[in-house]
């Protein structure tokens, strides 16, 4: 079985997005794009505008992000900014969203920033929005956070996106992925880690009268990937490479080759992978060259 590998970035390259993307995309399944819009004075992406040009830029390729934030932006307005998306790429979007974390982007930005609980609150319900808005109009919604009345979204998309779900709170959020999400979206922290979440969600699945079996994941991996175990350790220290806290697999492109396997065996139905050395295209070359065809 060959496993669909998606390739994801880090929202502060900015300028250098693209030309990374240009010359390292073409072996992978899907592009996977960051919503944020501050870390202190870095330079940073705003994550819908990413997405549009990555669409038109690379007609072959599935386009998400990991994931939205729920905060940012108006849920109605997102049904309907992500069924345009899809009617000009022929069916390419996976509508990725999450409830969002980084209580910096919402001080400075001027977002109410909610105890966790009451954003993914306001996260399932916009799903529920999302989704009316896409399956008929005019549509009708009316809860505790969001509301539209008589509202279209024309045309509708065609087909409808997958939703996925970002995320791996035991409590309300893995609960938000039984109920409303077509993927999950889970960043690995380890094959006991992400076990015991599965566990979990399987429980939330049972509670709500879902098929846990129905719910796709989808598996994030920060690589730091060099041919041999001496190369490993003389990039760790090179300037240029991403923290080795942000990276969960560090290793040859056997030991990276036999995890992402062990990943797959565990219930990943979808990989995505970022590197630690972009915006320097050598890590995903040699990613792409040996450990994508064994995959």
């Amino acid at each position: 079985m060959t496993i669909p590998v998606g390739l994801n970035i880090w929202s502060r390259m900015v300028e250098h997005t693209f030309p990374y993307y240009d010359k390292t995309v073409a072996p992978f399944d899907s592009i996977w794009l960051p919503d944020h819009v501050q870390y202190g004075a870095n330079k940073v992406a705003e994550g819908w505008t990413l997405l549009t040009w990555a669409l038109a830029r690379y007609p072959d390729k599935l386009c998400g992000h990991e994931v939205l934030c729920n905060s940012f932006r108006n849920p109605a307005l997102l049904a309907k900014m992500a069924a345009t998306a899809q009617a000009l790429s022929g069916g390419r979007v996976v509508l990725g969203i999450g409830a969002g974390w980084n209580e910096e982007e919402y001080r400075t930005y001027g977002w109410p920033y909610p105890a966790h609980k009451v954003r993914i609150a306001q996260l399932a319900e916009a799903i529920e929005l999302i989704r009316a808005m896409w399956a008929g109009a005019p549509a009708e919604h009316r809860g505790e956070h969001y509301a539209v009345s008589g509202a279209y979204c024309e045309p509708r998309p065609d087909p409808i996106p997958p939703v996925m779900v970002g995320g791996s709170g035991e409590k309300f959020l893995l609960r938000v992925v039984a109920r409303h999400a077509d993927w999950w979206n889970y960043v690995w922290k380890g094959p006991e880690a992400y076990a015991h979440k599965q566990e979990v969600l399987k429980a939330h699945c049972r509670e709500v009268g879902r098929d846990y079996d129905a719910i796709k994941q989808v598996v994030r991996v920060g690589i730091l990937i060099a041919e041999s175990d001496r190369e490993v350790e003389r990039l760790k220290n090179a300037p240029w490479i991403r923290s080795i806290d942000d990276m969960q697999l560090v290793g040859t492109p056997e030991q990276v080759t036999e995890a992402l396997l062990g990943i797959v065996e565990q219930g990943a139905a979808r990989l995505t992978v970022n590197f630690a050395d972009v915006p320097r295209p050598e890590g995903t070359w040699l990613f792409a060259s040996t450990v994508l065809p064994r995959l």
